[in-house]
């Protein structure tokens, strides 16, 4: 049976009078919240500011729940979940990686009201079509390591220590169902593009950027995972929001 429940999501309430909108927090592939945005560096400086921090726990991922089929991680079942989880009302959005993937349509479809919108790491490229996953299957349950590079390198992420290799899998397949796809909407809210000058990932994000009227793109420092942890990244964010 396909799952319909809303993601768990975990709200950090304004211990100041609020100032804004809550801000909404997406991890991104094979992460989970409290990596990509740890509390002390995310929600208690957003709490202290007047804003509700809402940190979104992905199907497969730590927190989140786990995935029985790709039926119910379809890319639009998703976002309606997420939507759910979420609740209604205006919010910022901030995500990183698959984050921003989700987030771009998140406020393309109006899934969720968006005041701002920033994606962070955000690959022009669609990863999870190009995926062999009958053969990244097999290597996660110990056969050969795959030929394709990508479906190789997919594979050892999906298999490292603690994740849930099954649910990551389950996960990719069905948002391969409906890949990402910008030139089919854009958001229409003021958003702020963010990207590693040492990110592979993000190469080639100017196209994107210029597929949203008045978006802004900043680089910052550190690679794919060193520039969401750089302090620069944060800082733009807050600004951005207003925070």
């Amino acid at each position: 049976m396909t799952s319909v429940a809303p993601l768990p999501v975990t709200r950090t309430q304004p211990t100041s009078a609020v100032t804004g909108p809550p801000v909404v927090l997406i991890h991104g592939f094979a992460a989970d919240g409290a990596t990509d945005w740890p509390e002390a560096r995310w929600a208690a400086p957003l709490a202290a500011a007047g804003r509700e921090a809402v940190v979104v726990h992905l199907p497969g991922h730590a927190g989140g729940p786990a995935v029985g089929s790709a039926d119910e991680v379809a890319t639009g079942h998703l976002l309606r979940r997420l939507a759910e989880g979420v609740g209604p009302g205006e919010v910022d959005v901030v995500g990183y990686s698959l984050g921003a993937r989700l987030a771009w349509d998140l406020a393309a479809t109006g899934a969720l009201t968006v005041r701002r919108l920033v994606l962070g790491g955000l690959s022009p490229q669609e990863p999870f079509g190009a995926v062999d996953l009958a053969a990244a299957r097999a290597a996660v349950r110990g056969g050969p390591r795959p030929a394709d590079p990508l479906t190789g390198f997919i594979a050892g992420m999906v298999s490292a220590e603690g994740q849930d290799a099954e649910s990551l899998l389950n996960l990719i397949e069905g948002m391969a169902r409906e890949p990402f796809d910008p030139a089919a909407r854009a958001p229409e809210a003021p958003t702020l593009f963010l990207a590693g000058r040492e990110d592979r990932m993000a190469q080639g994000i100017e196209g994107i950027v210029a597929r949203v009227p008045g978006a802004e793109l900043r680089h910052v420092p550190g690679d794919h995972p060193g520039a969401l942890a750089s302090d620069e990244l944060r800082a733009a964010v807050f600004a951005f929001l207003g925070v």
